[in-house]
């Protein structure tokens, strides 16, 4: 198992960022695919139409918020924790994911780096 630790400037507010990825109507918004989200504790979530899926785990409204995601049959739960911090530029996103199987680990990160976050960044910048 690999862990992976990432920060990203989003240029917006902490506030409209929580928004974007706990509210299912604004996360469809940025992926442009379906997603299910409810923003409690104990709920499943998908994301990107089925690619990203898990269990909600705690929620701090507009400051961070932790989820299982799932990788089949594996012992240790996969964790992501994103903690939002006010940054000059908008929001410096904090991203820890834990216990990544290793042959997922290189996919993840791009998908993470590529996908998840660049797409988010470009909402939040006007471009597409």
């Amino acid at each position: 198992m690999k862990d992976y630790k990432a920060y990203f400037i989003i240029p917006e507010e902490p506030a409209l960022v929580y928004q974007a990825l706990t509210q299912q109507d604004t996360i469809e918004l940025w992926t442009g695919e379906k997603a299910i989200m409810q923003a409690e504790p104990n709920t499943e979530f998908s994301l990107w139409d089925d690619d990203i899926v898990g269990k909600n785990l705690a929620f701090e409204p507009g400051k961070t918020f932790q989820q299982e995601w799932y990788f089949g049959e594996q012992e240790e739960p996969s964790i992501v924790t994103i903690i939002l911090h006010p940054h000059g530029k908008g929001t410096s996103l904090e991203l820890r994911h834990t216990n990544i199987p290793e042959d997922a680990y290189d996919d993840l990160v791009e998908g993470w780096n590529e996908v998840y976050m660049a797409s988010l960044i470009d909402f939040y910048s006007g471009e597409s």
